[in-house]
């Protein structure tokens, strides 16, 4: 298990290069790959049930003691992501499919990395683990919410169905994992050090099953989409470190909210868009695995090194 737990940790560490690396041997090899799409939502199943592994009762025991900080970031969240999005769509005038799919990628709650990038920035880790926990425990209900706002415009929204498909695919095995934990924690003790490989794989597998999908609409927008995704990106990481300054909250909790806010589930967006849109719709979310892992690390490298003043 050690040798498992070493290869993860390396693999997160080259993680951003991973990523572009296998989405362009995706791009350029395609049949390779195509056979992934029918398992997306199996594997995005997969990887919140290691996060449900890894919560516990603690976890939420912060929205109880301190309920200010989580509020202001959850709110963020699905403020911010969203409205950048739709900002977005209208200023770059994407075809309906794209537009969709970055709407689509703005409702989805926090993503499954960010725990992580929050703690080596020295970010406030509790904060940040409550508001992961929190937001995707609200996602039945926001994620369908949101997409029916902002997105009907363009297609029908079955926010029903879609309900439905985030419990199956998100909540449950949230769930199951928790109760596992609970009832079987030697079993689980022993296999946490094998869940960030684990759940690295199944990214980078729903990463080059979108991008084989849609070799030929990638061709013709990769630039303009990459850089509209990328905004979204940044402008989440600024718009959530500047909605804790202005509630005064301490630095840590500010890199906390920033990286919440600005990190999306955008395998969950993936998974969605394949299921009830065009296969095109999944591609920001591709994108977006890609960017907020280049994104992310870069804010690392700048916090890790600025103490926390008391």
């Amino acid at each position: 298990m050690q040798g498992v737990e070493r290869v993860g940790q390396i693999i997160s560490k080259y993680f951003a290069l991973i990523v572009i690396l296998v989405s362009i041997i995706a791009f350029l090899a395609p049949g390779g790959f195509t056979w992934i799409v029918p398992y997306i939502t199996l594997l995005l199943g997969i990887i919140m049930f290691g996060m449900g592994l890894t919560m516990k009762a603690s976890d939420f025991a912060i929205v109880a003691k301190k309920p200010i900080p989580v509020i202001i970031g959850v709110v963020a969240q699905f403020v911010f992501m969203p409205g950048i999005a739709f900002a977005l769509t209208q200023i770059f005038d994407f075809p309906y499919e794209l537009a969709v799919g970055i709407i689509l990628v703005g409702a989805c709650p926090g993503g499954t990395a960010s725990n992580v990038m929050v703690f080596l920035s020295k970010g406030d880790l509790p904060l940040s683990v409550a508001m992961t926990s929190i937001s995707t425990l609200l996602a039945p209900i926001m994620t369908p919410a949101i997409v029916l706002l902002l997105a009907s415009q363009y297609v029908d929204v079955n926010t029903g169905s879609m309900f439905l498909s985030i419990v199956q695919v998100v909540i449950i095995p949230i769930v199951l994992g928790i109760l596992l934990r609970r009832f079987f924690p030697k079993v689980v003790t022993k296999s946490v050090p094998a869940l960030p490989l684990v759940s690295i794989l199944a990214i980078l597998a729903i990463v080059t099953a979108v991008v084989s999908n849609n070799k030929e609409n990638l061709a013709t927008t990769a630039f303009i989409l990459f850089l509209a995704v990328l905004l979204h990106n940044t402008f989440g990481l600024l718009l959530g470190y500047i909605a804790a300054w202005m509630f005064k909250l301490d630095e840590s909790k500010k890199r906390a909210v920033s990286i919440e806010v600005g990190m999306q589930n955008s395998g969950l967006g993936a998974s969605l868009a394949t299921q009830y849109f065009e296969p095109i719709t999944a591609l920001p979310s591709a994108i977006f695995s890609v960017v907020h892992n280049i994104t992310g690390p870069i804010m690392v490298s700048i916090w890790s090194k600025r103490p926390i003043k008391e």
